[in-house]
């Protein structure tokens, strides 16, 4: 939880409307995840307890711009995504360094616990060489604003499916019968 306040998600549009300002901060998480939240005891033995390895225990890192995805995603899945163990992961700046990420997986994990089954969603978050994810909880803290966000998704991924996009959206229907314009919000 953020000190004196509830936890809560803003937007990802909110964080991002400019990525030059936001890069510096996503810089600062990496950095502190990297060289030094990887190496502490707490961070090693929480990573042991969800059965994920921290880069110092993998020979060769593929890309290390892209494995904080990783480890924020099985956070997420095993409801340790609580303000104090990103802050232990990521560092003071995760909120604006990697927080629309989480809240993107967070609406990923939505997504996936409505669109198949348990097992299938297991499968989703396992990892190779051995680092199947522990055990799954359904997702923590959760919001009314990011309730609505998947259910949005939802909608426009049904939409897509069937192939009602563009001028065949509903959204655009109403939208024109309106006399508006419309821009899809997802």
């Amino acid at each position: 939880m953020y000190p004196g306040s509830a936890f809560r998600l803003h937007p990802p549009s909110a964080r991002l409307e400019n990525i030059a300002d936001w890069y510096p901060y996503y810089q600062s998480c990496q950095n502190h995840f990297l060289a030094i939240a990887q190496h502490t005891n707490h961070v090693q033995i929480l990573a042991a307890s969800i059965n994920i390895r921290l880069p110092l225990q993998i020979l060769q890192l593929s890309n290390a711009r892209d494995i904080l995805t990783i480890y924020i995603r099985r956070l997420v899945a095993t409801g340790l995504d609580t303000y104090s163990i990103l802050n232990l992961f990521f560092g003071h700046d995760w909120p604006m360094g990697i927080g629309h990420i989480h809240e993107i997986e967070r609406r990923h994990y939505l997504l996936a616990a409505k669109s198949a089954s348990w097992l299938e969603v297991k499968s989703y978050y396992d990892m190779g060489d051995g680092q199947s994810i522990p055990y799954l909880r359904p997702l923590q803290n959760v919001t009314e604003e990011e309730i609505v966000a998947a259910e949005s998704a939802w909608s426009a991924w049904l939409a897509m499916q069937d192939w009602m996009l563009g001028p065949r959206s509903p959204w655009a229907k109403d939208a024109m019968a309106a006399g508006e314009v419309y821009s899809p919000g997802c």
